[in-house]
């Protein structure tokens, strides 16, 4: 028979279901297993029974670094009441889909009834998505992937912004460390803030990280050259300095404002005036990580205006100042800002 202490244990299972990145699973297993040495070291009981399985029944994770992991345990193999579930990753391998099959078997009996948190890392939205227990909650996922999650699943309501979102007894995080992020969140709610602190201070980390997801991910997608964006995109950066509106636009295409707004929204999802406001933020990101151009150049040159007008934008596009974005993404190369031309 288990010990008493055994018995009280919290049980973590971590499904690792990526292929590709370590830390989706292992971040959030460093956090529980460190908590419990840091109980150890207290005096006090281990809180967590921390489980790392397969989603598949050979219990082999086979890791792009060829690292190949064996698993004591696959999914499948896990019975009775778990504390804490956790979906870390997804590599979307449709050739292993059938290999997959009983998992999401399994993955359907779990419930309110058996498993007291459900929670997904990064991809692993998709996974809780697909088995419905994201139906009409709030969800993110990694940066990159909130409008795949969307499209799939238009019933889920995805912000990709936070590290990580909570609705009822669902947790998802975003991409990759956050899944440290939520892990170190589930310690404090099980033990307390001086626990978690402990933690986050051995890993080098913050318990609760500055800033918001939408910091890492550009505020433009790729557009091929075909598309409206594609066509003006190069135009509209070399004349950021200037005062441009969806007239300029419109002559630069031999359009009229009316066609082009038309069609700029068909083609981006947006106005002209939103896409010129992201290009300028956009280029301004590169200038505050590349360069150590004073930031009233930086906000004169992307024709964002003053200090006070490009603060306000980059708060409403990436919940940060410049000033903040800046620490955060500073390059360790030091680059001398460009010779700036001379607008008349």
């Amino acid at each position: 028979m288990k010990s008493k202490a055994a018995r009280q244990k919290k049980r973590v299972v971590i499904v690792a279901m990526t292929k590709l990145l370590l830390l989706d699973f292992a971040g959030p297993a460093d956090v529980f297993n460190y908590a419990n040495k840091c109980q150890q070291d207290s005096g006090l009981p281990e809180g967590y029974e921390v489980l790392v399985v397969s989603p598949t029944a050979d219990r082999m994770v086979c890791l792009a670094t060829g690292i190949d992991i064996y698993c004591r345990l696959s999914a499948m193999d896990v019975t009775g009441p778990i504390d804490t579930l956790l979906i870390a990753g997804n590599d979307f391998s449709e050739r292993t889909a059938p290999s997959l099959e009983p998992f999401y078997n399994w993955m359907a009996k779990i419930d309110e009834t058996n498993t007291r948190r459900i929670g997904s890392v990064c991809g692993g939205a998709f996974v809780l998505a697909k088995v419905g227990l994201l139906d009409g909650r709030k969800a993110t996922t990694h940066w990159n992937l909130g409008e795949k999650l969307k499209q799939a699943y238009p019933q889920v309501d995805v912000n990709s912004d936070p590290f990580y979102t909570v609705d009822g007894h669902v947790y998802t995080s975003a991409g990759v460390s956050s899944g440290i992020d939520l892990a170190l969140a589930l310690v404090e709610e099980d033990f307390g803030r001086d626990l978690a602190t402990k933690v986050a201070r051995f890993l080098v980390f913050y318990l609760n990280r500055p800033g918001f997801q939408s910091q890492f991910g550009s505020l433009l997608p790729v557009y091929e050259s075909s598309n409206i964006a594609g066509r003006i995109e190069g135009w509209l950066k070399d004349h950021l300095p200037e005062k441009l509106d969806v007239v300029e636009m419109a002559e630069h295409l031999n359009m009229s404002v009316r066609n082009l707004t038309r069609v700029f929204r068909k083609h981006t999802g947006m106005s002209p005036a939103k896409y010129i406001e992201k290009v300028r933020v956009e280029t301004a990101r590169k200038y505050l990580e590349d360069t150590d151009m004073p930031l009233e150049r930086i906000a004169e040159h992307c024709g964002l205006g003053g200090l006070v007008s490009m603060r306000r934008t980059f708060l409403r596009h990436l919940m940060t100042t410049p000033s903040d974005y800046r620490r955060a993404f500073r390059t360790s190369r030091k680059e001398p800002a460009p010779a700036m031309s001379v607008i008349a």
